[in-house]
């Protein structure tokens, strides 16, 4: 229903108004689809390459690890193997240290009772003898007796 007024006489009805703004909607559409295609095509071959990388950096870090823990577990069974000698030697030495104790402790303090008896009856104080004097100390211009000195430190 618009008309131009023009001499070359073209007419532009409304639904060609319509048809032509629908064309130009669908041609930015596509030309923004476009770009993100090819943003995402370039963020998609960046990913690849960075997988790429870490594929190639990854895969060696993992030997290591794995020949370490190889090595680890070695060790320990080193160490297993060390505890449990130390384990049964402890329990040797154990019994061994019973076995001494239960054959000489017993004559041991026998002999040492036997000893202290002995003595106790050859040194005994004969009744004529004095006892003996108490050792005297000199602190300071007086004499103190050491047993009496005792007795005030108690």
């Amino acid at each position: 229903m618009f008309r131009h007024v023009s001499g070359s006489g073209c007419t532009v009805s409304g639904g060609e108004v319509a048809g032509i703004l629908v064309a130009v909607f669908w041609a930015i559409l596509v030309s923004f689809l476009a770009v993100a295609l090819a943003r995402l095509a370039q963020t998609l071959r960046a990913t690849t390459k960075l997988v790429a990388d870490v594929t190639d950096q990854a895969v060696p870090l993992l030997a290591d690890a794995s020949s370490a823990v190889r090595s680890a577990q070695t060790q320990i069974d080193r160490v297993d193997a060390i505890a449990s000698d130390v384990q049964e030697v402890t329990s040797n030495a154990s019994a061994l240290s019973t076995t001494v104790a239960s054959t000489f402790g017993g004559p041991l303090v026998k002999v040492a009772a036997f000893g202290y008896g002995v003595r106790r009856a050859l040194g005994g104080r004969k009744e004529d003898v004095p006892a003996k004097t108490p050792r005297r100390t000199v602190i300071v211009g007086r004499t103190v007796s050491r047993r009496s000195s005792r007795g005030k430190r108690d």
